[in-house]
């Protein structure tokens, strides 16, 4: 994490009283803590905190030794505990479905957390159901919250296979993921004609084409958002190095860059969730701060993403 990150860490604690978007709520963390916002999601109306997890490149790396399998051990336990439910994986992404599955057990919290997890790379409906069952087996059985198809790979085969596991009751929701722009038209077609629940995007303040056709179409069609890259892949960071944050973060209860970012992307009400990944336990908490205090309205949000293009590039 570069250092701007670290310097903001110091800056404070979260904001008194949340205002909320709309009709959403809150939800209870630590004894004393302010309450984490909660959306709801349009196809059923539940409501989940719209601060989650991110597990791609994070703990692919640090589960390698046992000093970092240790530290994701503590993000793991600390994210609950700060009223985090939602985790997303992959198959994919190394080992991360089974020493997630693990330390949620060891810690005790598995039943807190709702497991997000994918199809990917399947060739065919008997992978795909080969891929969801080893899935259910690593994390917790009868307990996945979303499965979902993995950059649009295959979907034409695996998304009618989610859904009719899904009636099965083999999870709750299904979901379509693309992080590639030129795949976006092909993107709105599916969540405008075939049933998904949850639609996750690449998204930042610095990196907005998904607020042009995609987002509307998601929010006109009733589909969750979940942003993956919420920080750009650090690049935000690198970017915002060495400077202090702006007056207009604390309007919002902002107390670090990562909140900045994470806000602006709450502000937009097409977003369900968010997903910034780490393997360090101090940087998880400051995340969770983003689900806290005022959230950006449009408005704000116009003046944050003004201020970041006013940057010079990293």
């Amino acid at each position: 994490m570069t250092y701007s990150r670290r310097e903001a860490l110091k800056i404070g604690a979260a904001a008194g009283a949340a205002l909320l978007l709309g009709k959403d709520v809150l939800s209870a963390a630590l004894p004393g803590q302010e309450a984490q916002l909660l959306k709801a999601i349009p196809s059923s109306g539940e409501r989940i905190p719209t601060v989650g997890l991110g597990t791609a490149n994070t703990f692919m790396q640090a589960a390698r030794t046992p000093d970092e399998h240790a530290r994701i051990r503590e993000v793991v336990r600390r994210f609950t505990e700060n009223g985090g439910r939602l985790i997303d994986t992959s198959p994919s992404y190394g080992s991360s479905e089974e020493v997630l599955g693990e330390l949620a057990r060891d810690v005790g919290n598995a039943t807190e957390i709702l497991w997000a997890t994918k199809v990917s790379g399947a060739d065919g409906r008997a992978e795909g159901l080969a891929q969801v069952e080893r899935s259910e087996e690593r994390l917790a059985p009868g307990r996945i919250f979303l499965n979902q198809v993995h950059n649009l790979g295959d979907w034409q085969t695996q998304l009618p296979l989610l859904n009719e596991l899904k009636q099965e009751g083999r999870f709750q929701y299904v979901g379509i993921t693309s992080t590639s722009s030129n795949r976006y038209p092909e993107v709105e077609q599916i969540i405008t004609r075939h049933p998904v629940d949850f639609l996750q995007v690449d998204y930042a303040v610095d990196n907005r084409e998904v607020e042009e056709r995609v987002l509307p179409a998601a929010l006109d069609n009733g589909v969750a958002v979940i942003t993956a890259l919420p920080f750009g892949r650090a690049r935000l960071f690198a970017r915002t190095a060495g400077r202090e944050l702006p007056a207009l973060a604390h309007e919002i209860g902002a107390h670090s860059w990562a909140q900045f970012f994470l806000k602006y992307l709450l502000g937009n009400p097409a977003v369900t969730v968010v997903i910034p990944g780490t393997s360090n336990p101090d940087n998880l908490v400051d995340n969770m701060g983003a689900g806290r205090g005022p959230q950006p309205d449009e408005a704000m949000r116009r003046r944050m993403a003004e201020f970041i293009d006013s940057l010079p590039q990293a």
